[in-house]
């Protein structure tokens, strides 16, 4: 009876391993858990084929999203600034501040690309004038831009 059984995984296993993964398990765990309730099929040469298919099919749509964001980047480098009207007060202070669903809305103005407001990292913005806002479009990929803050 053999020791270990390679199985490759259909869904995520915590402490297993991710689907597609090629894992080794007791005999008794894929014949009686894994298997049965879909979770994993017996490797065999014909199924490996297939994993590593579909792994070079993730890695070239990974590939795709990171060569669009870097697009993106490009896009909103070359507009540079963005312009965000508040209300002034004393000495050039601004009334509130600035948030990031502003400067969203102000590269949507401007460029027509819907931006995630949860990506945009800004200093603290409470006079008018320029600052450098941090829009992150992929975990690789950041773009800077500058926000000019005007009197309305």
């Amino acid at each position: 009876m053999a020791k270990r059984v390679k199985v490759v995984l259909n869904e995520t296993i915590n402490k297993l391993g991710f689907t597609g993964d090629l894992v080794e398990v007791a005999p008794g765990y894929a014949r009686n858990y894994l298997i049965p309730k879909g979770l994993g099929v017996v490797a065999t040469p014909g199924i490996l084929r297939q994993v590593e298919q579909r792994r070079l099919k993730e890695l070239e749509r990974l590939k795709a999203e990171k060569d669009a964001a870097e697009a993106r980047k490009v896009a909103l480098e070359t507009i540079g600034r963005f312009v965000i009207k508040k209300q002034v007060g004393e000495a050039e202070a601004i009334f509130g501040t600035v948030t990031t669903q502003e400067v969203a809305d102000a590269v949507e103005a401007a460029t027509n690309q819907s931006l995630d407001r949860r990506g945009i990292s800004l200093p603290e913005i409470n006079k008018t004038g320029f600052y450098q806002a941090q829009i992150k479009l992929h975990p690789e990929v950041i773009a800077t831009v500058e926000v000019q803050v005007a009197p309305l």
